[in-house]
């Protein structure tokens, strides 16, 4: 079975699909992950966050693998862990334009239906139930106001030991402008697919989210 989840920045698809697919012992996968560590590639390799060139070379010579280690999944640039790298305010301020390129997408999208054919799968980001998994049997799409999950983004930087300066408004407004570069990026922008359910997060509670998704998947898996 495929699961997908969309949805716009810190709107807790993450946290929720880590859960979901630890009890139903699917395998997880986080594709904003990847395109944060792509960003975090051509960061460490003084490469321009437009050169596309430059980064898909630099991708392909470094390698991006997810590993389980003490039973937490962990991000490896080549023989890197940068597990909180990637959620660090420099690449969150910049994985839009990494990630908006044709390239780098292609790439992605190409690991992540490889990923998704040999196993139950439960997989987050954007274009998850539109373009890469566009047959996944359930779909769902995550919202929430902006200012709810710019205080999820401080408080997640907190609890991984990540030092901000910037105060709640500042991050909404950077999640503003995320979602509007997501948004109307060319190539697979952030949109609901049309048979996807809405579940807007708001004033949920995290066991709340996990709780309706669960229902949704168990509903459908009686279908199947």
């Amino acid at each position: 079975m495929q699961v997908a989840i969309d949805g716009p920045a810190s709107a807790g698809k993450s946290t929720v699909a880590k859960i979901i697919a630890k009890k139903l012992s699917f395998v997880y996968i986080d594709t904003g992950a990847m395109y944060r560590a792509c960003t975090v590639i051509a960061r460490d390799n003084k490469i321009d966050y437009g050169d596309e060139d430059a980064i898909l070379k630099a991708i392909d010579k470094t390698g991006i693998e997810f590993k389980a280690v003490n039973g937490e999944q962990k991000v490896y640039a080549g023989n890197k862990d940068i597990s909180l790298e990637i959620r660090t305010p420099e690449i969150s301020a910049n994985v839009s334009q990494v990630s908006a390129l044709a390239g780098v997408r292609k790439k992605m999208v190409s690991l992540q239906r490889k990923m998704a054919g040999q196993t139950n799968v439960i997989m987050d980001g954007r274009d998850i139930g539109t373009t890469v998994l566009p047959n996944a049997e359930v779909k769902i799409f995550l919202v929430a106001s902006a200012h709810s999950r710019a205080q999820r983004r401080l408080l997640d930087l907190k609890q991984r030991g990540i030092h901000s300066d910037k105060t709640v408004d500042e991050i909404e407004k950077d999640i503003a402008n995320r979602d509007y570069k997501d948004s109307h990026r060319k190539i697979s922008p952030l949109k609901k697919a049309s048979d996807a359910i809405k579940i807007d997060t708001t004033n949920m509670t995290i066991d709340q989210v996990v709780d309706t998704i669960l229902k949704k998947i168990k509903e459908k898996a009686k279908k199947l």
